[in-house]
């Protein structure tokens, strides 16, 4: 979803808090939570009448990393959510003073606790940057429903972050689509629905992306989950979701084939298919008469 019109400058009827500055990190058992302002803090005034972000690391499966970002805890949750499957992760977390470390494996988060700056960092096991939310990345944005001149703000509320893209990196995914295969360019709608090969609707979407950089990245979120690959921001992608709470995982493989088994191992496997399946198969996508005369015909041919 694009919440700018252009680089700089914000739709009118969005109000948009963007994490700006980490003030604190703890470590908990596994994970590491860490409190964001979405403007500078550089006095105790600075925290009045000014929205945070908690921003929660965990390892669910060695080399892949749990974001969990959330606005407003006391959201009532109606579910469903994607079933996955962790495994026992002993995950290191360091805190210092100008960054906090979470290390799953050989891929690692790096978030800097500085003045006015927010980054989180994603690196491999040789210390290189894969992908980063940065400036104006994560946020919550508010569909203002009575206007941006109300003095009251009710609306409709979106999570949102976007992961940048270095030069020349490809992004491919998302389910099936009849749109170009590299993804770069195209915004794409997490929506079932009956479109048609000739459009940019699909029957099987799926949240989940992977780069020719050696990671993927899937948004475990059941709604309507909207991605703007390198096309609100050239050099980023963005994915939003409506409500208080946006939860991704950063896969982490080295290749493709790697970070897809580690997507499935995630997600689950599905058991191989009858032997009958791999037979003959026939499509009747534009007979609307299915009468038993009609599928005797095809069978018989």
């Amino acid at each position: 979803m694009k919440f700018t019109n252009g680089y700089w400058m914000t739709k009118p009827e969005y109000r948009i808090n963007y994490a700006t500055q980490c003030v604190r990190a703890e470590a908990l058992e596994n994970t590491l939570r860490l409190l964001t302002a979405c403007r500078p803090v550089k006095g105790r005034g600075d925290v009045l009448n000014g929205a945070t972000l908690q921003v929660t690391l965990s390892a669910p499966r060695k080399n892949i990393i749990r974001v969990q970002v959330t606005h407003f805890a006391g959201e009532k949750d109606n579910g469903p959510h994607f079933e996955t499957y962790s495994e026992k992760t002993q995950p290191v977390i360091q805190i210092g003073k100008d960054a906090a470390v979470f290390q799953n494996g050989d891929l690692t988060a790096r978030a800097l606790i500085q003045e006015g700056e927010w980054r989180l960092d994603f690196l491999n096991a040789e210390g290189e940057v894969l992908t980063s939310s940065g400036y104006h990345g994560m946020g919550r944005a508010l569909l203002e429903e009575d206007g941006p001149c109300s003095l009251e703000r009710h609306g409709i509320s979106y999570m949102s972050d976007s992961l940048e893209l270095a030069v020349g990196e490809t992004v491919y995914g998302l389910g099936e689509r009849f749109t170009a295969y590299v993804k770069n360019g195209q915004r794409v709608d997490m929506w079932n629905a009956d479109g048609g090969t000739a459009s940019e609707l699909a029957y099987k979407n799926i949240p989940f992306y992977m780069t020719n950089c050696g990671y993927g990245v899937f948004v475990e979120d059941s709604s309507e989950v909207s991605f703007e690959v390198a096309s609100e921001k050239v050099e980023r992608v963005q994915f939003s979701v409506p409500g208080e709470t946006l939860v991704y995982d950063v896969i982490y493989g080295g290749n493709p084939k790697a970070t897809l088994d580690l997507y499935t191992a995630l997600t689950g496997r599905p058991a191989l298919l009858p032997a009958w399946s791999f037979g003959l198969w026939l499509s009747t996508s534009f007979t609307t008469d299915y009468d038993e005369k009609t599928v005797t015909s095809f069978i018989l041919l």
